[in-house]
């Protein structure tokens, strides 16, 4: 009766007990060093996204920066070009005042 505990059970029946506790315990470490692994790749993955979401934001901002520098100079030529165009229009008019008086002063 050596080999029987107080509580009933035999040192056998412990050992038994202890390590299938032990297998119990290394299936519930190695599924939660699972889930560990899984969530630090799914960080990965989100950050990965993250850079590459911001690299797209300042790409986005450089071109917006050359969009909009392209277009003060578009328009400063814009402008330069009806500023001439008016002063054109003008000297045509004078001309063609010109030309009608000297047509009617031959008449």
């Amino acid at each position: 009766m050596t080999d029987r505990i107080s509580n009933g059970f035999a040192a056998s029946d412990l050992a038994t007990s202890g390590a299938s506790d032990i297998e119990q315990a290394t299936r519930r470490l190695a599924a939660a060093l699972d889930a560990l692994e899984n969530a630090v790749e799914r960080r990965r993955e989100h950050a990965r996204g993250e850079e590459e979401l911001a690299a797209r934001i300042q790409a986005l901002g450089t071109d917006r920066s050359r969009l909009a520098n392209e277009l003060d100079g578009t328009l400063v030529r814009s402008r330069e070009l009806e500023r001439a165009n008016r002063e054109i229009a003008q000297r045509l008019d004078v001309a063609i005042d010109t030309i009608r008086s000297v047509i009617d002063a031959g008449d």
